[in-house]
């Protein structure tokens, strides 16, 4: 074993070095817990270094995003529950992935506190191996840092990043979207990680709401009404596509809801038409609508309403990714079709 060396005023400053470091054998065990072809490093090192396999690929292009979980964390924080925002961390960046049709390879995190909580800190790295493996990707490394002074006690942020793969050929990119194409969408687990600044306004402000109340007929309490950890579509979408199935654009439905985000993938000439009645929106945002007064535009912009992914497919492909979808377990409905327009004022229309 290495000797300690003790910092001592470093750590009145705040910052114990020490207790960081008998923490590495924990993260080498859930990191272990996520192994991946390809990766070359244990943790420790200065970089993850990953190997990255070619025989499959004519003309590899790399995919990255970033992304966080917002002030769920708030409601993380008061309820004591952390485990769920390390999967919401790595849905929120891998669902990006899948939109470009790239397959996930790694994730790495960055956690902030004040001061390093051993709890959280196991709980939030838990989560992102659980979600790492959800999404078949490898937990390859992040940052932790201690800031005293910037974070209140038992608060802190993370940050997540993903790193993909895909064919430059096979990349979905929406150009091919066309009249008559098929919206398909994914029912989403609730929540997701948006729309909490809004939430924690109405539930906890406005209405003085605790987590364990159940209002509105809601069939469970709020704290896991709320902190349900966002679904990731890595498998099943990646199971489409292997299958040669033909998705011609996608779009992951966080912040911005359907209106930002499926406006973001069509090509000019064209836009989606929604069926409102399509799906059963789930108790929770009819809630939030009504006790927050919102214009149905405004629940439909700031949340996923039930939906977490959409695909738009051609007509002859439908019948084939519903079946996959449902094999999978995925919840899969017709939400509408894509529609003709020369000057879009909404490239998105909910009816």
């Amino acid at each position: 074993m290495p000797t300690e060396i003790k910092s001592p005023r470093y750590a009145e400053a705040g910052v114990d070095i020490d207790k960081a470091n008998r923490l590495v054998e924990e993260v080498r065990r859930l990191v272990k817990s996520t192994p991946r072809l390809g990766v070359l490093t244990d943790i420790g090192g200065f970089s993850g270094l990953f190997a990255l396999d070619l025989a499959h690929y004519r003309e590899p292009v790399l995919a990255a995003t970033t992304d966080g979980v917002g002030t769920k964390i708030k409601v993380a924080v008061a309820a004591g529950i952390h485990r769920g925002i390390g999967i919401d961390l790595v849905a929120m960046c891998v669902n990006d992935l899948l939109v470009c049709g790239a397959k996930p390879l790694f994730f790495l995190d960055y956690l902030a506190f004040g001061k390093l909580d051993e709890k959280i800190y196991l709980e939030l790295l838990e989560g992102m191996a659980e979600g790492c493996r959800q999404a078949e990707c490898a937990l390859l490394g992040g940052e932790t840092a201690e800031m005293p002074g910037m974070y209140p006690p038992g608060e802190y942020d993370c940050a997540g990043f993903a790193a993909g793969v895909v064919d430059r050929n096979r990349i979905v990119d929406g150009s091919e979207v066309s009249v008559g194409d098929v919206l398909l969408g994914l029912a989403s687990s609730g929540l997701h990680a948006n729309g909490f600044s809004l939430v924690r306004k109405i539930f906890f402000e406005e209405l003085g709401l605790s987590l364990e109340d159940r209002p509105g007929g809601l069939e469970r309490p709020l704290v896991e009404e709320l902190l349900e950890p966002t679904r990731i579509y890595v498998k099943t979408v990646l199971n489409l596509l292997n299958r040669g199935i033909r998705i011609k654009a996608m779009a992951h439905i966080t912040g911005g809801g359907f209106y930002d985000n499926l406006s973001r993938v069509l090509p000019k000439g064209v836009k989606a038409v929604i069926e409102k009645g399509a799906w059963e929106v789930p108790p929770v945002f009819l809630f939030i609508q009504e006790a927050g007064r919102l214009s149905e535009k405004e629940l439909y912009r700031v949340f996923n309403c039930g939906i977490g992914f959409v695909l738009v497919v051609p007509e002859e492909e439908v019948e084939e990714v519903e079946a996959v979808c449902r094999g999978l377990g995925e919840g899969v409905f017709r939400l509408g079709a894509i529609e003709a327009c020369k000057e879009c004022e909404e490239r998105v229309v909910l009816v």
